[in-house]
């Protein structure tokens, strides 16, 4: 069987209405790249892969998106994130993967952008490449370093190449490993709209999933991990991480986005999450809105802000939170059976009893 969405089984989450893809690209300008490692060798079982974030389609070192991040559990070994928190801008992709392959995955994203640009590192200042990961270990053998350089470089070109909009989701990329609630997690997305002065923006999330205990597991306010026959995997500590990339076409500060990032802590909590203490649970938000020139031509920068009005805030905040939300569910809709290190096995989310859970 084929997997569905969590909407397309015609169920939905929130008020505010989707994008036209219900994905972190309806953002104008972002794009997603995966590159899926799913091979069985002689001496190891790869289950792994590199998920690429792009921001804009022009120059991400010679501008720079604004950018803030939240840290809701920092059991987590991301890159990058000082320097975001200190300056409020991103220069390079949003990178996913395993957490033994962050190093490598820093490494090909900066060959790529070193590549393109021979003044980073000289004469025009260093690069601060974002990196973010969530442990796939229980199918996939991370000893082995299997992420490289170069599938970091090449899951950029396919985020560069897409002419499809529409994002992979489930176990591809990043998520090929992961684990959530038990069940067969990954990638998921997706995204809401705001209307302010006439105009739309987009509010899209991306979430790597590797995280919960089955037994937590609630849909649309339903204790469904509680009354689901078919029991998921729960033969380790399953505190797990995920990953939350928020991103948006609404121009915004640093300290805006900041307040956006916290609120995806609320999406997550809604489907179950305590944020296990051994979780990392970290959101990067981002604004394409505004875009920051790696040399300004005068001392002053300005910026386009939202004003700050208490309606629009609040409905920025429920988009966040309502996509947050609805991108975990699709990552266990979407994701497919996958057996994988030491023989196991993690089942795939039992859809039909999941739904005759919220049809009841």
């Amino acid at each position: 069987m084929s997997r569905k969405r969590l909407r397309d089984y015609g169920f939905t989450v929130g008020k505010l209405p989707t994008g036209q893809l219900n994905s972190i690209t309806d953002v104008p300008g972002v794009s997603v790249g995966h590159v899926t490692l799913n091979e069985d060798r002689p001496d190891a079982c790869v289950r792994t892969g590199v998920t690429a974030i792009l921001p804009h389609p022009g120059d991400w070192f010679r501008e720079k998106t604004v950018a803030a991040a939240h840290v809701i559990n920092g059991f987590g070994k991301t890159a990058g994130l000082v320097q975001v928190d200190e300056l409020g801008v991103i220069e390079s992709p949003i990178m996913l993967t395993n957490t033994f392959g962050v190093p490598a995955v820093t490494e090909g994203t900066l060959r790529y952008m070193l590549a393109q640009d021979d003044g980073i590192g000289d004469r025009d200042g260093s690069l601060n490449v974002v990196t973010g990961e969530c442990n796939d270990s229980l199918l996939n053998d991370m000893r082995g370093l299997h992420v490289r350089p170069e599938h970091a470089m090449e899951a950029i070109r396919q985020g560069w190449a897409a002419t499809d909009r529409r994002v992979l989701e489930g176990a591809v990329g990043a998520g090929t490993g992961m684990v959530c609630f038990g069940y067969k997690g990954g990638i998921g997305t997706s995204s809401r709209q705001v209307e302010v002065d006439g105009a739309i923006y987009h509010f899209g999330v991306l979430v790597l999933t590797n995280f919960g205990l089955g037994e937590d597991l609630t849909i649309l306010g339903k204790p469904v991990g509680e009354s689901l026959r078919a029991k998921p995997e729960e033969a380790r500590d399953n505190d797990g991480s995920i990953l939350i990339v928020v991103g948006t076409d609404l121009p915004m500060d640093a300290r805006q986005l900041k307040r956006i990032a916290r609120r995806a802590g609320f999406g997550l909590a809604r489907t179950g999450s305590i944020a296990h203490h051994g979780s990392g649970d970290i959101v990067i938000a981002f604004s394409n809105g505004n875009r920051i020139p790696h040399t300004p031509a005068s001392g002053v920068l300005e910026l386009r802000v939202v004003r700050e009005d208490g309606r629009l805030m609040s409905d920025c905040f429920r988009a966040v939170t309502e996509a947050t939300e609805e991108a975990i569910y699709n990552s266990l809709f979407m994701a497919e059976t996958t057996s994988g290190r030491q023989g196991r096995t993690i089942a795939a989310l039992p859809v039909e009893e999941v739904l005759a859970v919220l049809e009841r």
